[in-house]
């Protein structure tokens, strides 16, 4: 085999730009994720794609295969400044992670886990009619459930703590992982929760 047939060997610039690829904004990795709720694990993915395109938005239930963080993103542009603005939702997201492991230290992905857990309520109510009178009862919420109550909750805090404030919707965001990760019944998150879960108790 002569030196002219030789495979070229891969250069640094293009093996460097393969693990970026590999990370989340090519910083973060998430290849290592821990779980402590094992009915939510499922449904939490970690992925370092942020952005899919909407390759399962034709798919019924499909939602848990899009990653964590994307459904995040996707959950803060449901609101009247971020509608249909992925790229600077997803530039709000990157800025609360920065922030996040600045203050904490930690792989944000893995703090944003561990806040989707704590967040999820574990019973709602439900009305039923009797006779025609409408009555309270207290059911389990199903684990996918959670994960959509938790990112709601995280979305609202984030929009009330950033809105006619100075506080930037990066900062109000990472103040809500870090607080629901930490179970801070001070945080938006955790006491829409708190408050579920108390109601629904009361209608057991």
């Amino acid at each position: 085999m002569s030196e002219s047939d030789a495979p070229e060997p891969e250069s640094p610039a293009s093996s460097e730009e393969a693990k970026e690829n590999a990370l989340l904004f090519g910083v973060w990795d998430v290849s290592e994720m821990e779980y402590t709720d094992p009915s939510m694990s499922r449904y939490i993915k970690a992925t370092p794609i942020a952005h899919t395109m909407g390759r399962h938005a034709s798919k019924q239930f499909q939602k848990s295969e899009i990653s964590i963080v994307e459904r995040l993103i996707n959950r803060l542009m449901q609101t009247e400044d971020n509608t249909g603005h992925k790229q600077k939702t997803s530039k709000i997201v990157k800025e609360a992670f920065e922030i996040v492991h600045e203050r904490t230290e930690e792989n944000p992905v893995q703090v944003l886990i561990r806040a989707v857990e704590n967040a999820g309520p574990r019973e709602e109510t439900v009305r039923l009619k009797y006779g025609g009178i409408s009555v309270p009862q207290a059911v389990d919420v199903a684990p996918q459930r959670r994960v959509d109550e938790a990112l709601k909750f995280i979305a609202q805090g984030t929009l009330s703590g950033s809105y006619k404030t100075t506080t930037t919707a990066a900062e109000a965001l990472a103040q809500q992982l870090i607080g629901a990760a930490d179970y801070d019944v001070q945080t938006y998150a955790i006491s829409q929760k708190e408050e579920k879960e108390r109601v629904a108790e009361a209608a057991r």
